[in-house]
């Protein structure tokens, strides 16, 4: 009930609005941050398989946005003591409500590249019109 009010309280000042939003962006600038969320969000991973699934992304840029990550509290690195040592990453409980946000990020993803990317390029415009 306390962020509800608190919300309200920032979308009528604009000061406190766009200082919100950048907060945000702060946690998450750079470009591999929300993808790394979005492979951790179907579970805990080792780093190897979040490499994996994250195509181009270089073993020193995940090693360096994973420590990012865990700074902000959004991932959480746990260590096993086994021979050789298992480390796995996993979403923190403040990481796990940004499931809702990344499906309105892929919801809008997909709405503009089927309005705006597919229609007005002209390659895709083509193509569309051949079939």
């Amino acid at each position: 009930m306390e962020v509800l009010k608190s919300l309200e309280n920032v979308k009528k000042c604009p000061v406190s609005y766009v200082l919100a939003i950048q907060d945000t962006l702060n946690a998450f600038q750079g470009k591999w941050k929300m993808p790394i969320i979005g492979a951790l969000l179907f579970g805990k991973k080792r780093f190897k398989e979040i490499e994996r699934e994250i195509s181009k992304i270089t073993p020193r840029m995940l090693s360096q946005e994973l420590k990012d990550l865990e700074a902000n509290g959004i991932i959480s690195r746990s260590v096993y003591n086994t021979t050789p040592v298992t480390v796995e990453y996993e979403l923190t409980e403040s990481g796990k409500q940004l499931n809702s946000v990344l499906e309105a990020m892929i919801e809008w993803g997909l709405q503009h590249r089927q309005s705006n990317i597919m229609e007005i390029l002209p390659v895709f415009k083509e193509r569309k019109e051949a079939v």
